[in-house]
């Protein structure tokens, strides 16, 4: 696995509890996939929805540009993925 995914993922671990006030994120299935060698990917399943000043504030703990797609999952939960590059 990438060597900065660790860390990243203890970043979106302590700073989820600042830009998701809602819980709309926090406690939900959360998976990291290496997509490539120099790119992940962060799927949270099972959320009810999202605002947009939540999508915003994952991409600020993230601290690099990321790309953000939200999916229907079920009639009431939703996908969101993020794409990552983590390597220059």
């Amino acid at each position: 696995m990438i060597p900065d995914t660790e860390a990243l993922r203890r970043r979106l671990e302590e700073g989820l509890r600042l830009v998701d006030p809602h819980h709309r994120l926090r406690e939900r299935p959360v998976k990291f996939r290496q997509i490539d060698a120099r790119t992940i990917e962060i799927v949270y399943r099972d959320v009810p929805g999202i605002a947009e000043a939540e999508v915003l504030g994952v991409k600020r703990i993230i601290g690099r540009d990321c790309f953000c797609v939200v999916e229907p999952q079920t009639a009431e939960t939703i996908t969101v993925r993020f794409v990552v590059p983590v390597a220059d």
